[in-house]
């Protein structure tokens, strides 16, 4: 199958929007190229006394807003054109959210699945030796992402802090509740995702309660976006990770399923009254009322589009849908929520944490909640109005709204000539 290069469609969604809110490519090519693009090798001694070297990015795609912010991911098919997109639509997601960042992104190749945890460790150190230069609380401040965590997180806060000589919480977030993180952090990106999905059922007129949801992955985001629907009362039939897919017309139990995966357990081995086992990408064209993707890039495609069942469809994860596949979810009146509107909720409240750690005055969880429902509430309602407005898309809604943002920072700015 060939590969699809997630930074060439973020080029297709940016152009096809600048060009429909009547910009010049003078007015938003900056935006079609990272500001800085860090490659690094990364030795690492393994736990037999062999060395092995990792391949490791920081791209750095804008500033104009604030300084740059994005996840790092640890994944065997990480490479650069896909940091290099995901940097950019980090950019995007910020100016969606009305937060004062620029995007930026970052990764190892490697599967950590196969390292040993002091292994981990010694990577995720080496690494963050090897980025110091470029990142920082008033530079860049990475956060977690596909296979990295709280813990990791708090190796890089360790990490920068013993080489700048004094404790810097506000270079990552993400990090544990004891050394800086934010209450509310672990499911923000979840929670953002249930609001934003909420929001767009009440837009189009879906009754919300009967709705049955249908979330791919079972990671950080899929995982607690599937919990907190199920422990809101809502019905979701059917969840999928990378073992399998289990599907129950009439609902599924989250907290049992989530339980006997963190048991040990594998889905394609999970039991119970009602439940039938499916291919793990039956999830994608399975009948329900709301699909939520919330795994890695490019899972519809101009492949499978065409059998979506779903009557809308929410990004939980970055990038998951190919531009042929939006086309054709469009032409069959099929709602796409797009990831840098739906998927905020974990950069806002990083945001969040961010801000707590540079005044070093921290905030009680009902608080953090509070002021994530506001920012989301208000970047649904930016990205319906630029929607509206060029009677378009929500991800061309959304892409409006962020380019508006930066390049009016851009031209107030002038940081170039």
């Amino acid at each position: 199958m060939e590969k699809i290069n997630p930074f060439e469609n973020m080029l297709s969604v940016l152009t096809a929007t600048a060009e429909m809110m009547g910009l010049s490519e003078s007015d938003y090519v900056v935006l079609k190229y990272p500001e800085r693009e860090v490659k690094v090798a990364v030795p690492v001694e393994m736990d037999d006394g062999s060395v092995r070297v990792f391949e490791g990015y920081r791209v750095q795609h804008n500033s104009a807003r604030g300084p740059y912010k994005g996840g790092l991911r640890f994944h065997p098919n990480t490479d650069l054109d896909e940091v290099k997109a995901l940097a950019a639509w980090m950019s995007f997601k910020c100016a969606v959210a009305d937060i004062p960042y620029g995007g930026a992104k970052g990764g190892i190749t490697v599967d950590p699945a196969t390292l040993s945890k002091p292994e981990l460790e010694r990577l995720t150190r080496n690494f963050t030796e090897r980025i110091a230069p470029v990142i920082g609380p008033d530079k860049d401040i990475p956060a977690p992402d596909v296979n990295t965590n709280a813990e990791i997180m708090g190796w890089i806060m360790d990490t920068y802090s013993r080489l700048t000589g004094a404790p810097r919480p506000g270079v990552v977030t993400g990090k544990p509740i004891e050394i800086g993180g934010s209450l509310g952090r672990t499911a923000a990106t979840a929670s953002g995702v249930c609001m934003i999905a909420k929001m767009a059922l009440r837009h189009f007129g879906i009754d919300e309660m009967a709705s049955r949801f249908a979330v791919q992955g079972l990671g950080n985001v899929g995982g607690l976006t599937a919990q907190i629907l199920f422990d809101g009362g809502h019905k979701v039939t059917c969840v999928s990770d990378v073992n399998g897919c289990v599907h129950n017309e009439a609902g599924l139990n989250i907290t049992e399923i989530r339980d006997f995966l963190k048991n040990g357990g594998k889905l394609n081995e999970y039991k119970a009254a009602g439940v039938e086992q499916l291919p793990r990408e039956a999830i994608l064209t399975i009948d329900c009322d709301v699909l939520v993707p919330c795994a890695l890039e490019n899972q519809l495609t101009g492949a499978n589009a065409d059998k979506v069942q779903a009557k809308i469809v929410v990004e939980g994860a970055n990038g998951p849908t190919t531009p042929e596949a939006d086309e054709i979810l469009k032409n069959r009146g099929i709602p796409v929520v797009p990831d840098i509107l739906a998927n905020c909720g974990g950069v806002v409240v990083s945001y969040f944490e961010w801000v707590q750690d540079l005044q070093n005055y921290y905030w009680d969880e009902e608080t953090v909640a509070q002021r994530l429902t506001q920012k989301m509430e208000l970047a649904f309602k930016a990205v319906v109005e630029q929607a509206d407005k060029y009677n378009a898309t929500l991800r061309k809604g959304a892409y409006a709204v962020a380019i508006g943002r930066i390049i009016a920072a851009e031209k107030i700015r002038k940081s170039w000539h």
